[in-house]
């Protein structure tokens, strides 16, 4: 942190640093390097819409769902 307030110094001069300035830059270089997951979110949903309008979902394996239903219905009558 020093290394790059000396240099920001050395650049303005006589000039004060004026750290608000530099909070506010740094929080939004730092906003934009984050993932936005609002973005994923709605990649997600327009992929599944696609799945849906096309049909090229993954396909289900009715069996094993039904099986992992029963399993885990029969599992917590256990307890």
């Amino acid at each position: 942190m020093q290394a790059a307030l000396d240099e920001l110094r050395a650049k303005l001069g006589d000039q004060p640093v004026d750290y608000a300035e530099l909070v506010v830059l740094g929080a939004r270089v730092k906003a934009r390097r984050l993932p936005d997951e609002d973005q994923e979110t709605r990649q997600a949903l327009e992929e599944v819409s696609e799945w849906i309008r096309t049909g090229s979902g993954p396909q289900l394996d009715l069996e094993a769902a039904d099986q992992a239903k029963r399993g885990g219905l029969l599992a917590n009558n256990d307890e």
